[in-house]
């Protein structure tokens, strides 16, 4: 399960990460700090979610 787990959060935290990354540029911040913010956040959002992602595939 732990294996699945890090590959899933491969994508979904590179997804999450591109994604609020694009929504600080489209909301207009465009330096480095607002960006790099955004990034850390949606890879660190990715832990649950592959979490539960996971949890989901193994209980089905």
């Amino acid at each position: 399960m732990l294996r699945l787990g890090f590959i899933l959060h491969l994508f979904i935290g590179s997804t999450l990460s591109g994604s609020a990354m694009i929504a600080a540029l489209v909301m207009g911040f465009d330096t480095l700090q607002p960006i790099l913010i955004s990034a850390v956040a949606g890879f660190i959002a990715a832990f649950p979610v592959s979490y539960y992602v996971t949890k989901a595939l193994y209980n089905d």
